[in-house]
């Protein structure tokens, strides 16, 4: 308990997971905390200060799942391992007391193991700082070493919080109260880890961020403003609390320069479900649409990219350029992806190995991922006479880092000659090893493993010289014996010293014996064991020191395998779907040819339909006519949401460097994305449903530019008809004016038509409907021009509105429609007259066309005479009658 309240004290706001040979326990509050948490049974055991001390505990080999557990409820728990191996403590008299030390401390932002991470996502550790009006976020994805920083104005932060996911986020405890922080930290939904201020501090923090790198400088890697050695400082003293003095190999800080990335508020985010629909799931999102890589880290890049789009045209031009590549060369990008699917996570097998919780299993990850690379280069290698003689910047690239160097060649060289295929989990399992590899390991083995004959060849000698059927056992005490029952060993007791059998101990019903072989045999073949033991840990220890060696060179490998996946799966999902490559450049423009919205599209084909494709053409420079902000009316149900978002995922496909589902598409870079379609209540903040449309409303018209895009949808209708249409008015000419930007403009106030007189570079679009036989048919086709009607009524039918209802509505609807003065238009509709409506009379058929069919005997007409009998009555049908008009 001594060593428990030692390590608790260390680390008082974690879980102390503390081990006690095959449990992890827990004690005191902690064991209270857990017990409800997982499940468990609570006990006690023992007293303190008078007290009795809750415990509560796990088997250490299920420890990973409690441990998954404890940190999706947000807990931090720290791992109190025994470090020092028992006979050694026994050394120092049979009282002592294991030593254990804590050896890590587990949060949401630092695993590491596959069992605690989706493989298809990252994990990422995130620091906030602000200084001067400036903000930082630096971001480490521990589990594969990627450090990244970006700076931004404080404005910004949210979307660039949001940009990397983050899964734990560090922020100095003096910041706490800035609105904006506050803000960015409610939207980012990742647990929030207060620390020191004075961690923070530019001089301490470059100091703490050069020695976990272990260089004297920075300078090396780059001009970084002190903002942003604030919030890498945080990270590196975070990490050295909470890996215990393991130190990771992280790749050098890669800095976002500023305005390098597409912004994309949390709002808009959210809205466009780019990687995460609504509900929070990722099926039905943009990312699960287009998702055909075939490896763990290929799915993270893709992920990135599609959460990060670019807004350098060149950049951009040069992964299109990949894409582009690996479309034309299906062959062999078949061939590439079928090469991965055999490549395991070496990014985070890497990040275990050097962290010391790797095992032989993580040492075949590597071996697979830089064989895999070797067969890459060699395929392209193979193929160069059939390729084109200039291969894309990126993927040229990509190659260079997939050709192993020498060292890693001869690593991999040894990692096929002695580890064995199928290797264990753990290096103490035994078994890593091939036989040849090591002689002086094959004669241990031999020993050990052929100690059964040997022992069954002793076995029957005893038998032999005594005549008793011994039988050979084994225990943890004694080691090997010689067992009988109690009455066969009693001419062997008989017999005193004379006897080669020793006796060892007697029991109710059986004696043991041993021999002065069968001791000596006991302490080779236990020797043998721990042999085998010692030297297959020692040569997994031996493995894992190089691949630390080699961790930059492995790093670079993983990321180029990963970026590879990602571009090739791009290229697979756009020869399925029929996807073009966008034209970006510089430029204002805009224009969608028959654009297809790629997540609708996909369910609408999952169902056997067709999808309506649709154009859109913008251009904030206002050239040759074409507008920069488009109304877009349309009944409800019609496609207008869906045409908004298909035109902002476009944008964010093609600023991905991904092919666009459309027959063409030009693109003038964009640099921030708003995207205002529907909206709730934040009753967390106490905001109405109209309260948060305004506060994101305003967020636009605050920051957008000429350059940004923005798709609205039915601004003011949360409030009164005439205040909404005061508002929609306003913010059209704001956006219009003002910000000067690219926008659609979705909304139900026909009044708003109008302004297409007005302003000169705004155009109406409508979404076509029918009605035919009394029900509304949707065309989901964008025209030029407003909607004639909202077709509400119809659309309340189309919902199965009872139909009292409907028939009231539709009553209401022709008085406002045709009356005069808004005072007067419901003075003659009676109160709440929502009875079914009358049935319409039959129509009476004329006297004539009666009294002929009276007359007619079918049975006695010929076909002729039939035929001639209808027309007669059709035009007797004609004639007026009682009823008719």
């Amino acid at each position: 308990m001594a060593q428990f309240l030692d390590a608790k004290a260390a680390q008082p706001d974690a879980l102390l997971f503390f081990r006690m040979g095959d449990f992890y326990e827990l004690f005191f509050e902690d064991a209270e905390v857990a017990a409800g948490a997982l499940g468990l049974a609570l006990t006690k055991r023992g007293k303190h200060l008078g007290e009795d001390i809750a415990m509560a505990g796990v088997p250490a080999h299920a420890m990973e799942g409690y441990l998954a557990r404890l940190i999706r409820q947000g807990h931090r728990v720290a791992i109190c391992d025994q470090t020092e191996d028992p006979a050694e403590a026994k050394k120092r008299g049979s009282k002592a007391v294991v030593r254990r030390e804590i050896v890590r401390v587990v949060t949401p932002g630092t695993l590491t193991e596959d069992s605690l991470l989706d493989a298809r996502g990252a994990n990422r550790l995130v620091a906030v700082t602000l200084r001067s009006g400036r903000a930082a976020v630096a971001a480490v994805e521990l589990s594969s070493g990627r450090v990244e920083t970006a700076v931004c104005d404080v404005g910004d932060l949210a979307s660039t919080l949001v940009s990397f996911a983050p899964s734990e986020i560090l922020v100095p405890d003096r910041l706490f109260g800035d609105a904006d922080l506050d803000q960015a930290l409610a939207t980012a939904d990742a647990p929030v880890q207060p620390l020191a201020q004075a961690l923070a501090e530019p001089r301490a923090a470059a100091e703490r961020v050069a020695r976990l790198y272990g260089v004297a400088t920075l300078d090396a890697f780059g001009a970084f403003e002190p903002v942003e050695i604030s919030a890498l400082g945080l990270i590196a003293a975070y990490l050295e609390t909470t890996q215990v003095g393991a130190v990771p190999v992280l790749s050098p800080p890669r800095r976002s320069a500023e305005g390098q990335h597409l912004a994309i508020d949390p709002a808009t985010r959210l809205s466009l479900e780019i990687d995460r629909t609504q509900r929070g799931e990722r099926a039905g999102s943009l990312l699960d649409t287009l998702d055909r890589t075939v490896t763990a880290g290929g799915a993270r890049a893709l992920a990135e990219r599609l959460a990060r789009p670019g807004r350098d045209p060149d950049r951009i031009n040069r992964a299109l350029d990949a894409v582009a590549w690996l479309v034309e060369h299906r062959a062999l990008s078949g061939e590439v992806r079928d090469l991965l699917k055999g490549s395991s996570d070496t990014a985070r097998a890497l990040t275990r190995l050097v962290l010391g919780r790797g095992g032989p299993r993580d040492l075949a990850a590597i071996q697979a991922g830089t064989r895999i690379a070797q067969e890459l280069t060699a395929l392209f290698a193979r193929r160069s006479d059939r390729l084109d003689p200039d291969l894309p910047h990126d993927l040229e690239r990509a190659l260079a880092a997939l050709t192993p160097d020498a060292a890693l060649q001869a690593l991999l060289a040894e990692l096929d000659e002695g580890l064995v295929e199928d290797p264990p989990h753990l290096a103490r399992d035994g078994g890593l090893v091939r036989a040849g590899h090591r002689p002086e390991l094959d004669q241990a083995r031999t020993l050990r493993d052929d100690s059964r004959r040997v022992i069954a060849e002793l076995e029957a000698r005893a038998v032999a010289d005594s005549g008793i059927p011994f039988k050979v056992r084994h225990n943890a005490v004694l080691g090997y014996f010689l067992e009988v029952t109690a009455k066969q060993a009693e001419p062997l007791m008989q017999r005193g010293a004379e006897s080669p059998f020793i006796h060892r101990q007697t029991l109710a019903n059986q004696v043991r014996f041993t021999t002065v072989e069968l001791s000596d045999l006991d302490a080779r073949i236990t020797q043998a064991g721990h042999r085998v033991t010692a030297m297959e840990v020692e040569t997994f220890e031996d493995w894992r020191g190089r691949v630390r060696e080699l961790a930059a060179p492995v790093q670079a490998l993983a990321d180029a395998l990963g970026w590879l996946d990602a571009t090739a799966a791009l290229a697979e999902w756009a020869e399925e779907v029929g996807a073009v490559r966008p034209e970006v450049d510089d430029g204002l423009e805009l224009c969608i040819e028959g654009g297809r919205h790629p997540v609708v599209e996909a369910a609408v084909r999952a169902e056997g339909k067709p999808y309506t494709p649709n154009d859109c053409r913008l251009d904030g420079a206002g050239a040759g006519g074409c507008p920069r902000l488009a109304l877009v009316t349309g009944p409800n149900m019609a496609g207008k949401s869906t045409f908004l978002r298909q035109a902002a995922l476009l944008v964010v496909l093609a600023q991905s460097g991904a092919f666009v589902p459309a027959r063409a598409m030009r693109l003038g870079v964009v640099d921030r994305l708003f995207s205002r379609v529907g909206a709730g209540d934040d009753l967390a903040r106490g905001r109405s449903t109209f309260m948060t449309e305004m506060v994101e409303t305003a967020a636009i018209l605050n920051q957008a530019t000429d350059r940004s895009f923005v798709v609205l949808d039915e601004i003011g209708r949360g409030t009164a008809t005439y205040d909404g249409l005061a508002i929609a008015w306003a913010v059209t000419e704001a956006l219009h004016e003002a910000n000067r930007c690219r926008a659609l403009f979705a909304t139900h106030y026909h009044e708003l038509a109008q302004l297409e007189g007005r302003l000169d570079h705004l155009a109406n679009l409508s979404l076509r409907a029918r009605e035919w036989n009394g029900d509304l048919v949707f065309l989901h086709e964008a025209v030029a021009g407003p909607a004639d009607r909202s077709y509400g009524v119809q659309v309340a039918k189309l919902a199965g509105v009872p139909t009292g209802v409907v028939a009231r509505a539709r009553a209401v609807l022709d008085q406002l429609e045709t009356t005069g003065e808004a005072d007067s238009r419901l003075d003659d509709l009676p109160l709440f007259a929502m009875a079914e409506p009358p049935a319409p009379a039959p129509p009476v058929a004329p006297p004539a066309m009666v009294e002929a069919l009276a007359e007619l005997e079918p049975d006695d007409l010929t076909p002729r005479e039939a035929l001639e009998a209808l027309y007669r009555l059709k035009a007797l049908s004609r004639s007026p009658g009682p009823g008719r008009r």
